[in-house]
């Protein structure tokens, strides 16, 4: 059975590997804010809610379904043999996101870098 939403949601960020400082700052809150949403301690605003999909790409109803036992090695350490194509998929999908983050990070970093050698010098 699903978990409750905000579980879902502390479940996703973990295996998109973002950490809540990154997602309070998606979100334009504080980490501790975040981190009370995350453990239902505030309420999720429908604002916040649409936010945190857009930055997860994925729909509310996967997000609302997500099951943590299909891709985490836990409890039952299912191995990829008992994984159904769907389930396949949303991994895949998963570090396809997790892939596109870095190289974008990668790529901040390249700019960054960059604009501190133009404006320092090479050391």
């Amino acid at each position: 059975m699903p978990g409750k939403i905000n579980e879902n949601i502390k479940s996703i960020r973990e295996l998109k590997d973002y950490t809540q400082e990154y997602m309070a700052l998606r979100l334009n809150i504080t980490q501790a804010g975040y981190s009370k949403i995350e453990k239902g301690i505030i309420a999720l605003s429908c604002d916040k809610l649409e936010e945190i999909v857009s930055i997860f790409e994925m729909d509310l109803i996967s997000i609302i379904g997500f099951e943590s036992s299909l891709y985490l090695k836990s409890d039952c350490m299912k191995s990829k043999a008992s994984l159904g194509k769907e389930d396949l998929s949303n991994i895949e999908m998963l570090y396809r996101d997790k892939i596109a983050l870095l190289e974008r990070l990668l790529d901040q970093t390249d700019r960054e870098l960059k604009t501190y050698k133009d404006k320092y010098g090479s050391l």
